[in-house]
């Protein structure tokens, strides 16, 4: 029996201290090892040239977050897009905007699109992380409010993006045109999928758009059938974290938040029967409260668009 219990006490001790080292690696060294997803998709008209892309999502970003902030900033400059893709959860605390002016500044300029996540409208707040295994998190009752229009009015006036927020907008990127359609947060129900058609009719010739880029923060699948159904060349997405906790190796996320596909809560896949091309980003930051990250690295994206053969 006591060599029984030796053995017991081995394995628990083993265990707790690979579940801590697990913690201390997720706390302290993975969350900050920010790495870029580069792909390449040949969606443009014959003859078009190359045409760069930066999907950047769920920065959650606090003031003092100052290693994040530079890091947005070198992939700018490193980067040189032509064309930013914002798939929401910007802000992660009440003063939030600081950091995201000095992580998005070098972008001044350069088209973009934009959507809302709820963090960009509500602070976040405490979650047992178990309930995500249940199915989709649900809403804190009393959240504070942000600044949601001082970041919009950054965006939109000091950057020159388009709010794609259950609306579509149009962009100039070279000789290109680009339309682009997109719904507020899905996962607070907040989308209006029936206002999207006429949206895209207000552009004005919408047939003459060399491409048509969906955008939401949630990738919940109405919205993605929608986007195809309206065209869509390519789908941009976030909010999943890409599971924030993973097993390491696997190409499932434990968990999505919404129901997207495990396999596909992170990275470049295909959607619908025309296989349309879809990126979720697992994006670049985590709640305060939830501060790990752990066989999921926070990401940005860099798609170089080429012209189809």
């Amino acid at each position: 029996m006591a060599s029984v219990r030796r053995t017991l006490t081995t394995i628990a001790t083993a265990g707790a201290l690979s579940a801590g080292g697990a913690v201390v690696w997720g706390v302290g060294i993975e969350r900050y090892l920010f790495t870029v997803r580069r792909h390449e998709l040949r969606v443009l008209p014959p003859g078009s040239a190359n045409v760069t892309v930066l999907h950047l999502s769920d920065a959650h970003m606090a003031p003092w977050q100052h290693r994040k902030q530079r890091w947005i900033a070198d992939l700018v400059e490193d980067t040189q897009p032509d064309l930013v893709i914002n798939t929401g959860d910007n802000l992660g605390h009440a003063r939030g905007l600081d950091g995201i002016r000095s992580a998005f500044a070098p972008l001044r300029g350069v088209p973009g699109f934009f959507v809302h996540g709820s963090n960009d409208v509500f602070e976040p707040s405490g979650r047992n992380p178990l309930r995500y295994f249940t199915g989709p998190s649900g809403h804190a009752k009393a959240a504070d409010k942000l600044d949601t229009p001082a970041m919009d009015a950054y965006f939109a006036d000091e950057l020159g993006w388009s709010d794609l927020d259950n609306a579509a907008a149009t962009v100039r990127v070279g000789a290109l045109r680009i339309d682009g359609v997109g719904v507020d947060d899905a996962h607070r129900d907040w989308d209006d999928l029936d206002a999207l058609p006429a949206a895209l009719t207000g552009l004005g010739k919408p047939d003459e758009a060399q491409l048509t880029v969906g955008v939401t923060h949630a990738p919940y699948r109405r919205v993605l059938d929608r986007f195809v159904d309206l065209g869509a060349d390519v789908i941009f997405g976030g909010h999943t974290h890409g599971g924030q906790v993973r097993v390491p190796f696997s190409s499932r996320a434990l968990v999505a938040n919404c129901d997207i596909p495990l396999d596909q809560a992170r990275g470049l896949s295909t959607w619908g029967t025309d296989a349309v091309p879809l990126n979720v980003s697992a994006g670049l930051g985590h709640s305060i409260y939830a501060p790990i990250r752990f066989g999921c690295r926070p990401e940005a994206s860099v798609l170089t668009l080429r012209a189809r053969m």
